[in-house]
């Protein structure tokens, strides 16, 4: 095939339906205006349908309140942290997964594992008491609402939680203990890292973050997998590969929607062959990235073992999802204790009678049953 007979090469950058909108889909645009300062993510923010607009949520902000925020908040999601909670993780999800099959099918994966493994875990890191956990699912459905809920009922959410965590932080006021709400209190107090605001806004966005999002992945991914039987058996035999199949399930099983959060252009900028004008929103596909054919071989095909995985689905820059080495965990450990303990499971019901989460900015199903061949009745 000579030169000019070649396919043209698809675009990177194209043009969306909303008002002065582009979207990337290239890996290496898609990477830019996720982490280029001329693309700001606090402009774009009242332009998102059905977003509630609020100045201190760290995942609106632009630098340099965004750095001044989230450095107080490292700590406790890095990567010796996350090898630090192994044990118990590991432990919570084979516990899980334990009291799925004691019980004897059919159980539902949302309920019995997806949900309370990072609702724990989190509550656990946060501070959170245990009996408190279960009511957050209802008011961090309304967070990610895109069009699920009216305005009066993410007003009513936010009010709820809101007033909860200001408890919450009271009492750490008067009771500290070793956990990171307390640790954000002190920094509030003591050295004046945090207004009253910040310190509230980012308890919250830690809170429904730090559990709605690998709960709905998990469920998602386990859909891949029981669907894939392939892959799944695969696992079973393999538990090694737990490790790079998380996160090449990561890159092939989106969480959110192929739009994501919009940035604005700050002023004229060129982004993969195209001129984005000052004002301008541009969109960044993480999806459509982390199939990019330039980067990933063989992109369509979840590839288990896949040796170089440079995905983009917890992000990158300086929004790069907080807590990615807690979730790779979560997921791992979730999945372990499922392929070891549970290695005939399989979807309880047909296809169309699974409900998918609508009207919201993640991807998820309301529940997932499961059976399997139950050898103790």
């Amino acid at each position: 095939m000579n030169e000019s007979d070649s396919p043209p090469c698809p675009a990177r950058v194209v043009r969306v339906e909303s008002p002065d909108g582009w979207m990337a889909t290239g890996w290496d645009e898609v990477r830019r205006v996720l982490s280029d300062p001329v693309f700001s993510r606090a402009l774009a923010v009242g332009r998102t349908p059905g977003a509630h607009r609020r100045e201190t949520f760290l995942i609106d902000m632009d630098p340099p309140a965004h750095q001044r925020i989230r450095r107080l908040a490292v700590p406790a999601f890095t990567h010796r942290r996350a090898r630090a909670l192994t044990p118990r993780v590991d432990g919570l999800a084979r516990d899980l997964v334990a009291a799925m099959a004691a019980a004897g099918p059919p159980a539902d994966l949302v309920r019995d594992l997806s949900l309370p493994l990072p609702i724990t875990v989190i509550g656990e890191l946060l501070g959170v008491p245990p009996q408190d956990r279960d009511r957050f699912q209802g008011w961090s459905d309304a967070f990610l609402s895109s069009t699920a809920f009216t305005r009066e009922e993410i007003e009513t959410a936010h009010a709820h939680l809101d007033g909860y965590l200001s408890e919450l932080i009271a009492r750490r006021r008067v009771e500290p203990s070793d956990d990171l709400l307390s640790e954000l209190v002190r920094a509030r107090d003591e050295n004046g890292g945090l207004t009253e605001p910040e310190l509230l806004d980012l308890g919250v966005g830690l809170l429904v973050a730090g559990y709605e999002t690998t709960a709905n992945q998990l469920t998602t991914i386990v859909h891949t997998l029981l669907t894939r039987r392939d892959l799944w058996d695969r696992l079973v035999a393999s538990p090694a590969l737990l490790p790079t199949a998380v996160d090449e399930l990561m890159r092939c099983v989106p969480l959110g929607s192929d739009r994501g959060m919009p940035r604005v252009a700050v002023r004229d900028v060129e982004l993969g062959g195209v001129l984005v004008r000052a004002g301008e929103t541009v969109y960044a596909s993480r999806p459509l990235a982390n199939k990019d054919a330039t980067v990933f071989d063989d992109p369509e095909r979840i590839v288990l073992d896949r040796p170089d995985n440079p995905h983009l689905a917890f992000g990158h820059g300086i929004h790069h999802c907080l807590g990615a080495h807690l979730a790779r965990l979560e997921l791992r450990a979730a999945l372990g204790a499922l392929t070891a303990r549970l290695p005939e499971a399989r979807i309880a019901v047909p296809e169309t009678d699974l409900q998918w989460k609508t009207g919201l900015s993640v991807r998820g199903l309301h529940a997932l049953p499961l059976t399997w061949e139950d050898d103790t009745r």
